[in-house]
């Protein structure tokens, strides 16, 4: 059975120590935290508060979750190296094992130089670079982040695949197989709205606030489900704004680990039918 993991943008509501004990009691055996703003966003304390830190590794030893990706480093035409390195030592203290990594910037070769870099300091510290296409960023798809990843030469870095975005950027289910296993390190899982509003502003509110819960849309998350490698941690990443004013944190947690685990087992049916 592939482990779980409570993404942060299911309950970034709570504050992370309220967010491993939400995950905990609703049966996850991991947890994501968000370090870095995606944009628009307030810094997050857990970077700077050394108190907070302390707090959130003293649930995770009594929870016994662990942690499974950090978030979020964008990389642009410039950045900010000294900041990328705090990052990736605060993530290293969490315990983190997967950083997401989004491509800003459409200058190919300087992108694939700046996700070297990266990686490179990643993997310093025992943690993998986790690519993530969408569809209104510079790396667009399945093929381009596999090209991306390619040229940087990291044998460590992988791709990370959201089903949502492997929707809405029309990655076929069979193109998976062009990815290396050892590339895929964590995936995403959530489901979406179909028809939907293809416009980068319409895909990005859905992204972050209009989510769905696996089976309330129209993603075919089985058949994603049935080619995903053995043991790789399924990140259960369901933002829902309209949700979140009726629905407390810990029961979203539950509500979403259930509804990916019917679909674990449709997945496992298909594969014994």
């Amino acid at each position: 059975m592939h482990p779980l993991s409570l993404a942060f943008l299911t309950v970034a509501d709570v504050g992370p120590v309220e967010a491993v004990h939400a995950a905990a009691e609703a049966g996850y055996q991991k947890i994501g935290f968000r370090v870095l703003p995606a944009g628009g966003e307030a810094d997050y304390p857990l970077l700077t508060d050394a108190a907070l830190l302390r707090d959130v590794r003293r649930a995770l030893a009594e929870t016994g979750l662990g942690v499974a990706d950090i978030e979020i480093v964008r990389l642009g035409a410039e950045n900010d190296w000294d900041l990328f390195d705090r990052f990736c030592d605060r993530s290293a203290e969490l315990g983190g094992k997967h950083v997401l990594v989004a491509g800003d910037d459409r200058d190919r070769g300087r992108l694939v130089q700046s996700f070297a870099r990266f990686a490179a300091m990643c993997d310093a510290r025992g943690l993998t670079a986790d690519l993530e296409f969408m569809p209104w960023t510079a790396v667009r798809d399945l093929t381009e982040a596999r090209e991306i990843l390619d040229a940087s030469g990291s044998a460590t870095a992988g791709v990370l695949v959201d089903a949502l975005h492997l929707d809405r950027a029309g990655v076929r289910l069979e193109e998976l197989a062009s990815l290396a296993p050892a590339r895929m390190h964590y995936v995403q899982f959530c489901d979406g709205a179909k028809p939907y509003d293809p416009s980068d502003e319409g895909l990005i509110r859905i992204a972050r606030s209009e989510r769905l819960f696996p089976g309330m849309g129209g993603i075919d998350l089985v058949g994603l489900a049935r080619r995903i490698p053995p043991d790789v941690t399924i990140s259960v990443e369901i933002p829902n704004l309209a949700w979140a004013r009726r629905i407390d944190p810990r029961g979203r947690a539950a509500m979403a680990r259930e509804a990916v685990l019917a679909v674990l087992r449709a997945a496992t049916a298909e594969d014994a039918a």
